[in-house]
């Protein structure tokens, strides 16, 4: 099963700052959480979401878990372990948990109360691919594949029913109306050809004309 945590003004804790922290670290960029990546070093990649105030960082070394997370005020809702050492990231999900904690350990799954799927994104696309933990590698192959698949056609497919959508509640009061006219823009030839074309304001000009087209049969 996959699922968005709500996690507005929450506070998302990375501990570990190499590649792989790096890609756990981007999957909550966008979910308005709070994150902060601690590590003795920070790679490129961290140091990059830093100075685009991503993130914050917190450089140090832990030595005792337990002391740590329990010196954090506040206590993280989610406590990601992402260091090379695996016994260090068993004992910080395990002192996480012991506060309540949401928790992930990037070697053992077990352990971890959820399991991070690659996410492919294109635009406002987000795609979730996972192996259930059991290739992290194949699931990025397979992220790379599907990004390759979104077209930018697609991309202004969604703008274009975005704006149709927001139209389509001030003028028609029935859901399955307003579905109607919307899968009927999405398999319109005219507006697909404008869209692989780039033009997204002539595809906006047919869409109305559809629109406009539904309410004088309805009137």
């Amino acid at each position: 099963m996959l699922i968005n945590l709500k996690l507005d003004g929450k506070t998302v804790i990375v501990i570990g700052g190499g590649k792989e922290a790096h890609r756990k670290t981007q999957s909550f960029i966008d979910s308005g959480a709070k994150i902060w990546v601690i590590s003795r070093a920070f790679s490129s990649g961290i140091q990059k979401l830093s100075e685009d105030n991503k993130v914050s960082l917190l450089k140090t070394e832990i030595n005792d878990a337990k002391a740590f997370v329990t010196s954090l005020d506040p206590k993280p809702d989610v406590l990601l372990a992402v260091t090379d050492n695996p016994e260090l990231n068993l004992e910080l999900v395990g002192a996480a948990k012991a506060c309540g904690s949401m928790v992930y350990a990037v070697d053992n799954p077990t352990q971890s109360d959820f399991i991070l799927p690659a996410i492919a994104k294109v635009g406002d696309v987000k795609i979730a691919v996972s192996t259930s933990g059991r290739s992290p590698a194949m699931a990025r192959v397979l992220r790379q594949r599907i990004e390759k698949m979104v077209t930018p056609e697609d991309l202004q497919e969604i703008e274009l029913q975005c704006q149709v959508r927001s139209i389509l509640k001030e003028r028609v009061s029935e859901s399955k109306a307003r579905s109607k006219v919307l899968y009927e823009i999405l398999n319109n030839d005219n507006i697909k050809q404008a869209l692989k074309q780039g033009k997204l304001k002539e595809a906006q000009e047919l869409a109305m004309k559809l629109i406009k087209k539904m309410e004088n049969m309805s009137n």
